[in-house]
């Protein structure tokens, strides 16, 4: 009943200020829902700073990686560490370089008297670690998508509550005052639910997306691990 009355009020604004665009609906929220809606394009805005670095990081790493695994292929197989090394300094944004030259790091200052078990299980360590390293460095700033895709809409809700409320005790008068506390209302209510969800969608996508891209980099990081670890020890078995 409530709500009928609500629309009926609203269309009379409608039909007497001949206006309903943005500006207008803005200029009659309250300022609860404006720092509502400030909020959001807070978050609108972070999460768009989040997408675009990893997309930036991401790209890089890939273009990196190609040219990285091509020309580090002929340094191990002519068995010059130390060139590895240096291409590996040289691609500094490629996930499978920053691993690489962990691992040739440690078989480098191994000593010649250490055991071939010791030798690969330091291998193995410092591998591990590298790999959660560049772990954590590919995953920065997901979790603060997910926690946007999770929340956002709620602010937005919140945002609805207060504009459902405003328009409700518009509707107790019938002046040109309380018509226009019943637009805000509306206006709120619309206002902040379409932002929230405009927030939270991408965001979610978004964090999908790229949690996708960085289990795919774990699988590359892994396969170069064991890749590495082979090589060690069939070169050290060729020393024998």
């Amino acid at each position: 009943m409530l709500a009928n009355v609500a629309v009926a009020e609203l269309n009379t604004w409608m039909l007497q200020s001949g206006n309903w665009d943005l500006r207008s609906m803005w200029g009659t929220m309250s300022d609860l829902a404006k720092v509502v809606v400030f909020i959001l394009f807070i978050l609108s805005a972070w999460s768009l700073g989040v997408m675009i670095d990893r997309v930036l990081m991401y790209n890089a790493a890939r273009k990196q990686s190609r040219v990285f695994v091509q020309q580090v292929a002929g340094a191990l197989r002519e068995g010059k560490l130390d060139e590895a090394i240096s291409i590996a300094e040289r691609n500094k944004k490629s996930h499978i370089a920053k691993v690489v030259a962990t691992g040739l790091s440690e078989f480098q200052t191994a000593s010649a008297q250490v055991s071939d078990s010791e030798l690969i299980d330091a291998a193995k360590r410092g591998l591990e670690r590298s790999v959660a390293i560049v772990h954590a460095e590919m995953k920065r700033g997901l979790s603060g998508l997910a926690t946007i895709g999770s929340t956002a809409p709620f602010v937005g809700l919140f945002g609805t509550v207060v504009g459902i409320i405003n328009a409700f005790k518009g509707i107790e008068s019938s002046k040109a005052s309380g018509l226009s506390a019943v637009a805000g209302g509306i206006s709120e209510a619309l206002v902040t639910t379409a932002l929230g969800l405009l927030v939270a969608v991408p965001a979610v996508w978004a964090y999908n997306y790229f949690t996708n891209k960085v289990e795919a980099f774990d699988v590359e990081m892994d396969n170069s691990s064991m890749e590495l670890i082979n090589y060690f020890i069939t070169r050290r078995a060729g020393k024998k």
